[in-house]
C-alpha cells in the first residue's frame, strides 16, 4: 500500500499554526590511540577490517577492559558542560541486530551515565544568548561502517550487495543529549545550527576530539516535533540521524517542519521514526520506525566493572580546563580591537585560530587578519576546501609578514612567495617560505646602485617626463618608477625607488 503524500507547508505558516519542540543527539568520536574496549587502533583511513581483534569483534571468550583516557575525555566534556559528574556510573547493553554492530549489542550507558544536568548557552547571529540544557554525556562504542553497492541511493534499498568495514567498530564515543528545547518558535533552525556549532568548538578546545564532522567524528541527529500553537500539548516526533554539517543541521530542522506541518495540515498523523537528511536536495526521507528503549533490553554489562571517578580526579580535571571559546574570543575581540560584526565575521569564516597562531608565530595582528581573510581565503575559495585545508601554516604565512615587514619583500612579491608554498614548494616549517623566495628569485632589489641605475635608464628613456618632474609636477614621477618596476620584475621597493626618482631629478 502506497503511503500517502503530504505538501510541504511554507515555513512562516507553520510558525504560525505550530510551536516546535527540538531535541539533538550529538555523537563525538574521541581522538583517543586506541579504541574504547581494546587495544586496536583507531587510525582514520587505514584498510578496511585490518583494525579488529576479538574483543571488538565480539569473539566468545573476549572480554573489554575500559580505556582509562576516554573515561577522562567523557569528565572533561562534562565539565566543560557545567555538567554533575556521576561518582559512580556503569555500563549497559543495548541490544539491537545491525549488520554494522559485530557482537549484535553496543555497550554503552543507560540510566546511570558519567554525566548529567547541564547547559550550554549559544550566540545567535544577532547577538541573543539561549540557554540549551544537557540532559546527559554519556560513554559509548560506535558501530562500523556500511557500503552499499549499486543503486541510485547509496542506500540499502536498491543495492546489489553491501560491504562492511569494522574498523570504527569499539571506537570511543561520547553521546551528548539535549533536554527538550522549547521556545524556539522561528529560530529553531537558527538555535539547532547554533549549538551545534557551540558544541564542536568546544569539544575541539578540549583537545579530545578533532569534531571532523565530513569524516564523522561528529554527527547529529535532530528530533523535532509539532505541537498546535501555544498548546503545551507533545506532538510526535521523528529523528533524523548523522546529520553531518552545521548547514545541513539547519536545514534538517526546517525541512522537518514543513513536512510534519504539512501531515497534520492534511489530516495525516506524524509517525515516530528515523529519518536520512539528503544533501542535494535538502530534504529527508523515512527510514525505520523508531524503536523506544523498550526495544533495546538494556541490562547492566556484565564484563565491566562500575566506573567511580574519584572526587579529587575530577577536580584535578577541572583545574586543567582550557580556556573556553567564548572567553578566547571575548578577550581576542579585546585585544585586536575588533567589532562584534568583524568577530562573527573571523569565526564564520574559519579564521580565528588561523590568526591567533599567526600572531603567536610573532606577526602583528592586523597583518595576520590581513593575509588570512583576505588573500587565503580567495586562495581557499578558488580550491573549494577550508581555510585551514590550505597547505600553508600560521609559522609560514608569519614568515611572510616578517620578510614584508624588513622590506625584503613587497606585497605583490609575497603573494608569489604564498602561491609557491600552496604549490608545494620550499617545503615545510618557516624556512620553506625562504626557500620559494630565492628558488623564484623574488627578493627585492636592494643595492642602491643597482636602484640608481635603474631610474637614471627610466629617466633617459622617458626625457618628457623627466622634465615635468624638474618642473615641480611630482606626481609624473609615477610614471618613471612604473618603468623602473618593470625593468626589476616588481622586485624594488617602490617607496625607495620614487624618493631616487625625486633625488635625481632634483
Amino acid at each position: 500500500m502506497t503511503a500517502p503524500t503530504y505538501d510541504m507547508v511554507d515555513f512562516d505558516e507553520v510558525v504560525e499554526k505550530f510551536d516546535p519542540v527540538l531535541g539533538l543527539e550529538v555523537h563525538v568520536e574521541l581522538s583517543t590511540r586506541t579504541k574504547m574496549f581494546c587495544g586496536c587502533s583507531t587510525e582514520f583511513g587505514a584498510e578496511p577490517n585490518t583494525q579488529v581483534c576479538p574483543t571488538c569483534l565480539g569473539l566468545p571468550g573476549s572480554l573489554p577492559v575500559v580505556n582509562r583516557s576516554a573515561v577522562e575525555a567523557a569528565i572533561r566534556i562534562g565539565l566543560a558542560l557545567n555538567c554533575s559528574i556521576a561518582p559512580w556510573c556503569r555500563f549497559a547493553r543495548k541490544n539491537y541486530f545491525y549488520p554494522d554492530m559485530p557482537k549484535n549489542f553496543q555497550t554503552s550507558q543507560y540510566d546511570e551515565p558519567i554525566a548529567f544536568d547541564g547547559y550550554l548557552d549559544v550566540v545567535l547571529d544577532d547577538g541573543e544568548t539561549f540557554r540549551v540544557g544537557i540532559e546527559r554525556a554519556h560513554m559509548e562504542e560506535d558501530t562500523g561502517k556500511s557500503l552499499h553497492v549499486g543503486g541510485a541511493t547509496g542506500r540499502i534499498h536498491g543495492a546489489e550487495y553491501s560491504l562492511l568495514d569494522y574498523n570504527r567498530a569499539g571506537v570511543p564515543l561520547i553521546e551528548i543529549v539535549t533536554k527538550m528545547i522549547p521556545g524556539t518558535r522561528e529560530r529553531a533552525p537558527e538555535i539547532a545550527r547554533a549549538y551545534v556549532t557551540a558544541l564542536r568548538d568546544l569539544v575541539k578546545s578540549l583537545g579530545v576530539s578533532d569534531v571532523r564532522m565530513d569524516q564523522g567524528s561528529m554527527r547529529c541527529d535532530v528530533n523535532l516535533s509539532l505541537s498546535p500553537r501555544d498548546s503545551g500539548i507533545l506532538g510526535t516526533r521523528s529523528e533524523t540521524k548523522n546529520v553531518n554539517s552545521l548547514r545541513s543541521v539547519e536545514r534538517a530542522v526546517r525541512h522537518e517542519m514543513s513536512r510534519q506541518a504539512g501531515v497534520l495540515l492534511g489530516g495525516g498523523t506524524v509517525v515516530q521514526e528515523t529519518r536520512h537528511f539528503l544533501e542535494d536536495t535538502a530534504s529527508t526521507r523515512p527510514g525505520r520506525r523508531k524503536e523506544t528503549s523498550e526495544d533495546y533490553r538494556y541490562f547492566p554489562e556484565p564484563d565491566l566493572v562500575p566506573i567511580a571517578p574519584p572526587a579529587e580526579w575530577v577536580e584535578e580535571l577541572r583545574g586543567t580546563m582550557p580556556e573556553l571559546p567564548w572567553a578566547r574570543r571575548a578577550r581576542l575581540q579585546q585585544e585586536w580591537q575588533l567589532s562584534d560584526a568583524e568577530l562573527r565575521d573571523l569565526v564564520n569564516a574559519g579564521a580565528l585560530d588561523l590568526i591567533e597562531q599567526t600572531v603567536a608565530a610573532g606577526a602583528p595582528a592586523g597583518d595576520a587578519r590581513g593575509w588570512w581573510v583576505a588573500y587565503l581565503t580567495q586562495q581557499a575559495n578558488a580550491r573549494e576546501v577550508a581555510l585551514d585545508e590550505l597547505p600553508i601554516t600560521p609559522a609560514q604565512v608569519a614568515r611572510v609578514i616578517a620578510l614584508v615587514g624588513s622590506g625584503e619583500l613587497t606585497n605583490k612579491l609575497a603573494r608569489e612567495a604564498v602561491d609557491g608554498v600552496l604549490a608545494g614548494e620550499g617545503g615545510p616549517g618557516p624556512d620553506g617560505v625562504d626557500a620559494v623566495v630565492a628558488a623564484r628569485g623574488l627578493a627585492v632589489v636592494s643595492d642602491e646602485g643597482e636602484l640608481v641605475a635603474a631610474v637614471d635608464a627610466a629617466l633617459a628613456a622617458q626625457p618628457d617626463v623627466a622634465d615635468k618632474i624638474r618642473g615641480g609636477k611630482v606626481a609624473a614621477a609615477g610614471a618613471i618608477v612604473g618603468a623602473v618596476m618593470k625593468a626589476t620584475g616588481g622586485k624594488a621597493d617602490a617607496k625607495r625607488v620614487r624618493e631616487l626618482v625625486i633625488e635625481r631629478c632634483s
